[in-house]
């Protein structure tokens, strides 16, 4: 009999019952606003920022309303000025340029590696030909490149890196959390990342002069002495009549949903391996099939799964795309010709400059991407992994398709 997966590819975890009657307490006292406080009260805001600075062991830490905010609020509080090279991977997600783009600066690419992370020679190479200064890297779906050697290279190149940390809050290398690293790490609480608040976003960070120009920008109206996991007042003082308000505030509704959840984030982190385990075992050595190399330094979270058909022709991918949707396994691919729902690719971009990164493009041909909710259990991602060799086998041995029958899957 043919298996088939009958859960949803979108379907999170509730919110934790801590969460929900917090949120609860916030609309009964109806002060949502961060700085809408009683004689005596500390905002959820607040509290958030502190937990999440302890957590990451980051001095400050600022909540906004989105992790795309927190990477343009990132960039403006670094200088990043209109026409302004700013570098960042060839394998990334709309959000990263999109924040280059909406300063008036120029996103510039960087050809990836097969193991879905940023090449050091293409990144050298377009450092001292763009004249950057910044790197936006991306840890792409939770792929961490060598951040050790990354810090040496940038050091010699005069980069400064802005972490955008979306699919790696939790994660680690050689033991340092992800987004500690850079001068900034941002990190975002949509839905399908590892807290939930539907949108939000975190900015972390050591420098000073940074952060206090992150809170002003964020909306602060002065009033930067609530923000507890904030530097002094000193820092303050020489940037606070020029820096620009661009609200991006996060709200103390938000942050009571996600206090309980950032306690959870551990937890999590473990579930999300041993998902990723399982489709990993299940689709070791299948034939034409090749899955990413995951370091030992590298701790990371299987909130998605990607695997790469590099042989295949764009016909045969999108037969066993349709065949194992048939099956009830939904399959993003980032080889198709036009961007679809959360996928898309470089090239799709028109607001950024027309590059070549054909590296990035032999791979990207074959890219296969799967997310991974903690509502899957173990036994569901085993389900999965079967579905999936067994389709590979079929289509990936059997004849060339006809491209002109081949479906096209939205």
């Amino acid at each position: 009999m043919t298996e088939r997966f009958s859960g949803s590819f979108t379907q999170q975890e509730p919110i934790p019952e801590e969460g929900i009657a917090a949120a609860v307490a916030v609309l009964r006292h109806g002060r949502l606003h961060r700085y809408n406080t009683a004689p005596g009260e500390v905002a959820e805001t607040v509290l958030l920022e502190q937990e999440f600075a302890a957590l990451t062991g980051a001095r400050y830490c600022l909540a906004v309303a989105s992790g795309g905010y927190a990477m343009g609020c990132a960039l403006r509080a670094m200088g990043v000025q209109a026409g302004d090279a700013v570098l960042s991977n060839g394998f990334t997600l709309a959000p990263v340029p999109g924040a280059i783009a909406a300063l008036g600066a120029r996103p510039v690419f960087v050809e990836v590696t097969d193991n879905l992370v940023l090449d050091f020679a293409d990144l050298e190479a377009k450092a001292r030909s763009s004249g950057a200064r910044v790197l936006m890297l991306s840890h792409m779906r939770g792929h961490v490149c060598d951040m050790g050697a990354l810090m040496v290279l940038c050091d010699r190149l005069g980069l400064r890196v802005i972490e955008d940390c979306a699919h790696t809050m939790g994660a680690t290398w050689n033991g340092v959390p992800s987004g500690r690293h850079g001068v900034v790490g941002c990190y975002s609480m949509q839905t399908y990342k590892h807290v939930n608040s539907g949108e939000g976003g975190f900015l972390i960070s050591d420098d000073a002069e940074v952060m206090a120009r992150a809170i002003l920008l964020s909306g602060s109206y002065m009033l930067y002495g609530k923000h507890l996991a904030a530097p002094g007042p000193e820092a303050f003082a020489t940037v606070r009549m020029v820096t620009p308000n661009v609200s991006g505030r996060m709200d103390n509704l938000r942050a009571a949903i996600l206090r309980p959840q950032l306690r959870q984030l551990a937890d999590r982190v473990a579930r999300w391996e041993a998902r990723y385990r399982a489709l990993e075992a299940g689709l070791a050595g299948v034939p034409g099939l090749v899955l990413t190399v995951r370091p030992e330094a590298e701790r990371f979270v299987g909130s998605s799964f990607q695997f790469c058909l590099p042989d295949w022709s764009a016909a045969r991918i999108q037969v066993f795309l349709t065949r194992t949707l048939a099956r009830g396994v939904e399959l993003k691919w980032f080889g198709a010709d036009q961007p679809m729902a959360f996928t898309s690719r470089y090239d799709h971009w028109g607001y950024a400059e027309v590059q070549s990164l054909p590296q990035t493009d032999r791979i990207l041909a074959g890219l296969v991407d799967m997310r991974v909710p903690l509502t899957f259990t173990v036994e569901d991602c085993a389900l999965i992994a079967r579905i999936l060799r067994e389709e590979a086998l079929v289509v990936g041995q059997g004849p060339e398709p006809d491209w002109a029958e081949a479906p096209v899957v939205q």
